[in-house]
């Protein structure tokens, strides 16, 4: 695929933007004399600090923000946010990349790269990590490594996200949407107290129908009598969160927050490069057929293709101002989650490659941390806990002769996988001469992970004048690891051996090791003037160890425990950056650049069977450029832009192997929004309101290979979006009712491709959202 850069006329568009934002202020000194963008508070550096004395690059949003651009899901923050990236395959399966870098192993055996936390709690582990963004206070994205105050999973940088608390005065939300593809959303929340106690109650519930059509089970499909699949896509999610306030004292705050969540989804669209649906072609935007195994509910506990996820999770914040000038905090919690997905990993009708993925896991944490902030001198120190006890497990299955036929494994009978009418071959009367009709294979594989951590921080800001600060900070972590792995895979009919994977007969294989780190950061914050700070980082940051164990065959032909050590990817990061304020305030600013290196640098790839495994890719440089710019111009019209620029790649060296010299898997080189929100009044206690977004994203690898599988591309051009929300607000906000578009041009992009079938010779290819659009009402009462 050919590299692509943001087109001439791309740059211009955002060239010209900027300059008509520059230009208006000419003419708008005397209307915004009062206006000014509200100073975004964060907790990046663990106490409550304005965005401009922060001295690592973030990006912030408040819940207001969110709201009025319609945000819900996690991924649609990539078309905001320079350096992010996120990609939903499922709720069992989304991808977080900062700064090109990608945590989405699925592994109960590997670490994330980049932390989620939720409340100030650690969530990252991937099959637990997503959740739905509703009632929500902050959204803070830190960029960088992250590791001395986020933890060890901060490798390369953390998303945080707090949720609003309950309040004393009563406030409630009622706000329930509809849209194409039947969609329906009702969410709200309903708060009050009293002075020692106040309680909140949030909800959400979204569903939509699939937006790819799957025709398994129709009279038009290979098995018109068997299950009638859904459309692909398809989405039902469920949450609600209660929490109680408890001021017991004017300086003990005491949170409670549970949140419910459940996910029930149509299946992804794994559409096969290769071979096309009975009457369709191979585009991954046409209609599916993905039948799905016909043992389905016996071998997954699933009958149809989907996701069911249950997540819970329970956090409890104590807050407690000894003095003037020292804080204790207290953050206990614990999640859990189990999720099943079963999916069609070719993408075909055929009985083929038939998976499900089921993944469970529980976290508990504790942290504890002191904050004593002096005249001159800031101190920061703290220890924590994290445990987790997770394990995946991976069933199969197929009909033997159409996976070996299907994987080129017969080729003397000269019978494609699947025929030009969509019909199946099946070669088992051939081959068994008669003897039977379908061979049934069943295996599944399972890996299992458990991990303590503990650590102890301290984080030091000394004021040397009023103009220079420096930080010094530095997270002594160990962690006791142990590892597992079982395989119950039976012999083929066919072959005489299982068809992949060695078998364990069901013994679990264990291994354990224990690893430490220092991870030390260095900031320097220079204030040039009131409106403008300028800083310098350097940081280490560091993905664990990875303890895999596995099975190979033995001397004596049966299975016997391997056990391999993926070394630790060790990360320095160097960065300066700059912020600011002009025109009173009513344009915020930031840029930095950075350069990062790395040396054993972890990737996921397939075998010849299509197992993923950790392996180490060796040394890797990434250097970049991130700017963010916010104004208000009026009182009526408000813009915000952001670009980055990313060169990340596997250093070309020999000693890196087969990928020496690649780009990073889902790093675009180029990505950059545009915003605005433009609201007035339309006569005597209504207003428009209105938001448009812009948001372009240069082209992508799927695979850490770069290179094409069974001659497909495995990659996607560069991909721009456009989201709107136009609608009409009572003057005092008690209601409004709002018209959206997300993807508003309909453009066709790709969210995925290669996936378990490319291990397997079939790559498949996930479709991108189409248009939604849809009509929002909304009602507050009390205080709003």
């Amino acid at each position: 695929m050919k590299t692509t850069k943001p087109s001439v006329f791309t740059l211009s568009k955002l060239s010209l933007l900027v300059a008509v934002v520059m230009g208006n202020y000419a003419f708008a000194a005397e209307q915004r004399e009062h206006n000014q963008i509200e100073e975004i508070t964060v907790t990046a550096q663990k106490r409550n600090q304005s965005i401009q004395d922060v001295p690592v690059s973030i990006s912030a949003y408040d819940g207001a923000f969110l709201e009025r651009l319609g945000v819900a899901e996690l991924d649609t923050l990539s078309e905001i946010t320079p350096g992010l990236v996120i990609q939903e395959q499922s709720p069992n399966n989304p991808g977080f990349v900062i700064r090109g870098i990608t945590s989405d192993s699925g592994s109960s055996q590997a670490a994330p790269r980049v932390s989620i936390y939720y409340n100030g709690a650690d969530v990252s582990r991937s099959r637990g990590s997503y959740f739905e963004l509703f009632d929500i206070e902050r959204v803070e994205v830190v960029k960088g490594p992250q590791a001395t105050l986020f933890g060890t999973a901060a490798s390369v940088g953390a998303l945080s996200v707090i949720t609003r608390k309950p309040q004393e005065e009563f406030s409630a939300q009622i706000k329930g949407n509809l849209g194409n593809y039947s969609a329906e959303g009702l969410s709200g929340f309903v708060t009050g107290g009293n002075s020692q106690l106040q309680g909140r109650l949030a909800f959400s519930y979204r569903q939509r129908e699939g937006f790819i059509r799957n025709i398994a089970g129709e009279a038009s499909s290979q098995n018109p009598d068997g299950l009638n699949q859904e459309d692909m896509h398809g989405i039902e999610r469920t949450s609600f969160r209660p929490s109680l306030r408890f001021t017991p004292h004017d300086d003990v705050t005491v949170d409670l927050v549970y949140t419910y969540e459940k996910n029930d989804d149509t299946g992804t669209s794994f559409k096969n490069g290769l071979y096309a649906p009975t009457g369709g072609n191979t585009s991954p935007y046409s209609f599916v057929e993905m039948s799905g195994s016909p043992m389905s509910l016996e071998v997954f506990g699933r009958e149809d293709l989907g996701v069911e996820r249950t997540v819970e999770d329970l956090n409890l914040t104590v807050n407690w101002d000894i003095n003037s000038e020292l804080t204790f905090t207290s953050i206990t919690a614990g999640r859990r989650f189990d999720s099943l997905e079963v999916f069609d990993a070719d993408g075909t009708q055929a009985w083929f490659l038939e998976f499900a993925e089921d993944a469970t896991g529980d976290q508990f944490s504790q942290e504890f941390r002191l904050i004593h902030q002096g005249a001159k001198l800031t101190t920061i120190a703290g220890v924590s806990y994290f445990t987790e006890d997770g394990s995946q497990a991976v069933p199969f299955s197929t009909e033997e002769s159409i996976f070996l036929n299907c994987l080129g494994a017969l080729p003397a009978f000269g019978q494609p996988c699947i025929s030009a009418d969509g019909s199946v071959p099946i070669l088992t009367p051939v081959l068994t001469e008669g003897a039977a009709q379908l061979l049934t294979y069943n295996l599944e594989f399972e890996n299992y992970g458990d991990s303590d951590a503990y650590s102890a921080f301290v984080d030091v800001t000394y004021a040397l004048n009023d103009s220079l600060e420096l930080t010094s900070g530095l997270r002594y972590v160990r962690e006791d690891k142990s590892s597992g792995y079982r395989s119950d895979a039976p012999n083929s009919v066919l072959t005489g051996s299982e068809l992949f994977t060695v078998n364990t007969n069901g013994e679990i294989f264990r291994a354990e090791a224990d690893y430490d780190d220092w991870l030390p950061r260095f900031n320097l914050l220079y204030v040039v003037n009131d409106d403008i700070n300028m800083y310098a980082t350097i940081s280490k940051g560091r993905r664990s160890d990875v303890l895999s164990v596995t099975s190979v065959r033995g001397d004596d032909g049966l299975g016997e425990r391997s056990v391999s050590e993926i070394p630790a990817e060790i990360i320095w990061n160097y960065e300066t950056g700059i912020k600011g304020q002009a025109f009173d305030k009513s344009v915020n600013y930031n840029a930095s650049l950075f350069y990062q290196q790395y040396s054993n640098f972890q990737v996921t790839l397939l075998d010849d069977e299509g197992v993923a495994f950790a392996a180490d890719a060796g040394s890797a440089t990434n250097v970049g450029v991130e700017a963010e710019v916010r104004a208000l111009l009026g009182a009526d019209f408000e813009m915000f832009a952001n670009l980055a620029y990313l060169d990340a790649t596997i250093d070309d060296d020999s000693t890196n192997g087969n990928l020496a010299g690649n780009r990073f898997r889902l790093q675009p080189e180029w990505t950059a929004s545009v915003g605005m929100f433009y609201s007035t009044q339309l006569s005597q206690g209504y207003n428009l309101t209105s938001s448009l977004v812009y948001s372009y994203r240069s082209d992508v690898f799927f695979e850490p290979e770069n290179a094409p599988i069974s001659g497909l591309d495995i990659s996607e051009d560069a991909v721009s979006l456009v989201s709107a929300r136009i609608g009409i607000a009572r003057a005092n906000e008690d209601w409004s009712v709002s018209l959206f578009a997300n993807n508003l041009l309909d453009n066709e992009y790709l969210v995925d491709a290669g996936n378990t079938g490319g291990g397997f010779g079939n790559p498949t290819f996930v479709a991108g959202p189409p248009r939604f659009y849809g009509v929002e009402f909304t009602m507050n009462f009390g205080e709003y």
